[in-house]
């Protein structure tokens, strides 16, 4: 981009703790997937803070957690927890304590993850058509019965760490995806969760979700050309131990998924050791593997890494962070297939005791910067423009949408960047348009890229 025009906007940054109650616009979630909770509580498991006995849902909601995320199976008869009775408990208790929800389909009798899709027994033989139809028919009847109790969810996954082909098998996860199949079961879930919002009068946002960052690029470009396009939310898993990326790609990765898809992104499931210590035979997920310079396995390590991730979301123009599984703990009388007590408890954000180890409130009451609307705004002299600038981290010139006599371009960007952009009628022609160099202010702001 040839030459630079340089206006300052303001060049005051505002530190704002977040809260569940405050307003934000583009909403800011600050989760905790605590689907175990039932189960905890019926092992025995006991949570202390502040010297006090605390339930889950409340502790999490007066730490500032605004959003409680729950996990759903089809027919787990291997387990009492994670079917609809059990996350009709689950919902109850978040509403209880003020919290908003996440319910996350998993389309599975058993977990669902970045490595297997295991379609449900019931779904097993049936054509593709029909276990489209039947996709339909369990998330539209699922969110009916909520919808009747009163615990109809704020947002929900379409699918969980979708990297392979959805309601598939093991063997299938190692093949390249059918888009053709994979698009019809999404569409069919979208579907069912846009119908029953337009039957209720509700208006659950939908999240699509996939395991690191390094996979989401290339999976939304190949899920939009197939025509899977009608979503809210970009959700990204990001544990150190299976990503390729850095902290700083994850950011740059945020931001190129939010120019590139109309959706908000967020990190939904994030987790860091306070230990590397065990407090049972069931081997620890997250170890000595899983660390990050500068992040030691301590609770203060812990805290910092939660904080430092958030802060890098919000600036790359992300709209939250979720913990996955805060309060696992290790119990005496329960474990899981693989082994006794908790894979977890060295990463839940209290200590082998039970006692809040103070990772939680520190993490989710921290004084965020927050990001501003910014409005690029060019004089319409044809019938399309096209902007281009280092803020949109490098996806290409992009867009611009008519209003009125003039053509804008709307983002969030933290106050305190200098942000370098030029504007042209065609996306050839923007790398040759003089560019403009503005500083982002405080509140939100409108920025004339035109002589």
């Amino acid at each position: 981009m040839r030459g630079k025009r340089r206006f300052t906007l303001a060049l005051a940054a505002s530190l704002i703790s977040l809260t569940a109650a405050q307003a934000a616009e583009p909403p800011i979630y600050l989760g905790v997937d605590i689907s175990y909770a039932n189960e905890m509580d019926d092992c025995g498991a006991v949570y202390r803070s502040g010297g006090n006995t605390v339930d889950q849902y409340p502790f999490f909601k007066s730490a500032g957690a605004n959003v409680a995320r729950i996990r759903i199976w089809n027919d787990p008869d291997w387990t009492k927890y994670s079917n609809l009775a059990d996350v009709k408990r689950s919902i109850r208790r978040a509403k209880s304590a003020g919290m908003q929800v996440l319910l996350d389909f998993h389309y599975s009798d058993d977990w669902a993850d970045g490595d297997k899709q295991l379609a449900p027994k019931a779904w097993a033989k049936l054509s593709t058509p029909d276990q489209a139809k039947a996709l339909y028919a369990f998330t539209h009847d699922t969110l009916i019965e909520l919808n009747k109790e009163g615990l109809t969810p704020d947002l929900v996954q379409v699918g969980n760490e979708t990297n392979g082909e959805i309601v598939s098998s093991l063997a299938k996860a190692k093949e390249p995806i059918h888009w053709d199949r994979n698009a019809l079961l999404f569409n069919a879930g979208i579907k069912a969760v846009r119908d029953v919002g337009r039957e209720t009068g509700t208006r659950p946002r939908i999240m699509l979700h996939i395991a690191q960052p390094e996979n989401a690029e290339p999976w939304f470009e190949a899920a939009t050309k197939a025509g899977v396009t009608d979503y809210d939310i970009i959700g990204l898993s990001y544990y150190s131990k299976w990503s390729k990326r850095s902290m700083a790609q994850l950011g740059q990765t945020i931001n190129r998924l939010r120019h590139s898809y109309a959706a908000d992104v967020l990190v939904v499931e994030t987790a860091y050791p306070f230990t590397t210590e065990n407090a049972d035979t069931s081997p620890n997920l997250l170890g000595e593997d899983s660390l990050i310079a500068g992040y030691p396995a301590t609770p203060d390590g812990q805290k910092k890494y939660l904080v430092d991730l958030t802060q890098l979301v919000l600036a790359s123009g992300g709209t939250g962070v979720f913990y996955w599984e805060p309060a696992w703990l290790s119990t005496k009388t329960c474990g899981t297939r693989w082994g006794k007590g908790s894979n977890w408890e060295n990463a839940a954000v209290f200590d082998f005791k039970g006692q809040d180890n103070g990772s939680a409130e520190g993490w989710l009451k921290h004084a965020y910067v927050l990001p501003v609307e910014v409005t690029f705004k060019a004089k319409a002299t044809g019938t399309t423009a096209f902007i281009d600038g280092d803020f949109l981290g490098g996806v290409g010139p992009r867009p611009m949408t008519r209003e009125g006599d003039a053509f804008v371009y709307r983002t969030r960007l933290i106050p305190g960047t200098s942000v370098t952009m030029a504007t042209a009628p065609t996306a050839a022609a923007v790398a040759d348009a003089p560019a403009v160099t503005a500083t982002v202010g405080q509140k939100a702001s409108v920025v004339r890229v035109e002589e």
